[in-house]
């Protein structure tokens, strides 16, 4: 089968979104199907678009028999509301004839189109559309949501207009699927039937990270005593992380000599975080580790801090949550009750509310002085990961989708150069 997928974030992004689109893509093409990406060039989590690459070209690279055609897009180095807005714009304009050629050219028999973008949505909804092959939307983030929740965007007005133009658009794929249960209740709520939309969560690499029988080199390397308790925060920085939090939380436990707080990742908000954090001696900031050195990072932790803005609950699920699991260490989570994001730490950590300093650093004291528990609560999320986060089995029921999806009439309507409508064998 041909499978096109469109979206913003592919491989090589470490982290995020794009490192699950080129996993997906990469997996296919071992299950035999013909894989083509249109994308982006590579910019996150730095918000700069990676060596190698141009921001403002088109490109064209294959890389274990996928192809990605990448597509001119604008990344600005502070993404605000507005800036956002147009540099996701940016792509789905650039995103349409690439789109469009495929349609006529390559003609795929299934297009998966990611969110984000939506903006790039309808392109390939109508690439699907005018070559007869079957649309899939796969929903990593509601963004339109996300940005009035987080005040990205504001307007009641527009929030209707953009609701509404959702609200349409999902309707119209075949399929829609998303990475948790929360968030599948939602997209029905929009007004698609419970048939049509179908959980297909994000995976950690639970043999790549796992616990160490040892202490992590990353303490010796930042001069980290034996009996600290490190508190970690790994991933990226931006406004919806609430990252803040955790700064005022290290401020309110300076008087706690054995608590220390590392943060590493890139994004947007680093260079306010370094500004909070100066006089913090508490507090260290590491930047972006390569993957070969995950396992040893996610290790360094005694307790992860996994903070979160009140207005993004259920909008997403943190796929660095996974990581955290598999690493085998407790989890301090900012979520409210009945969202999946706390139902997703029950026994494997503790919650506070979203944006509460206090409560936080209160939640860090009871455990860095509980050692028992955080060996019983690491131990319950090792094996959460083990059984809901495995990336075997999140990969075979995406190609048992893409089977049924497959499911097809066996002729279809094609036009042929000299203007005639001819019925012709759907396979090729």
């Amino acid at each position: 089968m041909r499978v096109l997928l469109c979206g913003l974030n592919s491989w090589p992004e470490p982290i995020g979104v794009g490192r699950f689109t080129g996993e997906l893509a990469e997996h296919f093409v071992q299950q035999g199907h013909s894989v083509r990406v249109v994308a982006a060039p590579p910019y996150y989590p730095h918000w700069r678009v990676f060596d190698g690459y141009r921001a403002l070209r088109y490109k064209t690279e294959e890389r274990h028999g996928v192809f990605y055609h990448r597509c001119p897009v604008w990344v600005p180095a502070q993404p605000s509301g507005l800036k956002r807005m147009l540099h996701l714009a940016s792509f789905s304009v650039s995103s349409f004839p690439v789109l469009l050629w495929h349609a006529v050219k390559w003609r795929p028999d299934l297009v998966i189109a990611v969110e984000p973008t939506l903006l790039a949505a309808p392109g390939a909804w109508l690439t699907g559309r005018l070559g007869r092959a079957r649309v899939w939307l796969h929903v990593q983030d509601l963004e339109v949501e996300a940005a009035f929740e987080l005040g990205l965007v504001r307007g009641e007005c527009l929030r209707r207009i953009l609701s509404g133009a959702e609200r349409w658009l999902l309707r119209r794929f075949d399929l829609v699927s998303t990475i948790s249960p929360r968030m599948k209740d939602k997209i029905v709520a929009k007004g698609l039937r419970k048939e049509k939309v179908t959980v297909l969560p994000n995976w950690a690499d639970t043999e790549q990270i796992h616990p160490l029988l040892r202490q992590s080199w990353f303490r010796r390397e930042l001069g980290l005593r034996e009996t600290d308790t490190v508190v970690l925060y790994a991933g990226n920085m931006n406004a919806k992380q609430g990252l803040d939090t955790v700064i005022e939380s290290a401020r309110l436990l300076r008087g706690h000599e054995r608590v220390r707080f590392v943060l590493a990742g890139e994004g947007p908000g680093r260079q306010a975080l370094e500004r909070e954090s100066a006089d913090l001696t508490n507090v260290r900031l590491l930047p972006l580790q390569p993957l070969a050195q995950l396992n040893e990072l996610l290790n360094l932790a005694d307790i992860h801090v996994l903070p979160q803005r009140a207005g993004a609950a259920d909008l997403m699920l943190p796929s660095k949550l996974g990581g955290m699991l598999a690493s085998g260490r407790p989890i301090i989570a900012a979520a409210v009750p009945g969202t999946q994001l706390w139902d997703s730490v029950q026994d494997c950590g503790l919650t506070v509310l979203p944006e509460d300093p206090a409560a936080l650093a209160a939640a860090i004291r009871e455990l860095s002085d509980d050692e028992d528990s955080r060996k019983r609560l690491g131990t319950n999320a090792r094996r959460r990961a083990t059984q809901q986060w495995s990336r075997e089995r999140t990969l075979r029921r995406a190609e048992q989708q893409v089977s049924v999806l497959g499911a097809r009439p066996a002729a279809r309507a094609v036009f042929r150069r000299r203007g005639t409508l001819e019925q012709v064998a759907g396979g090729r």
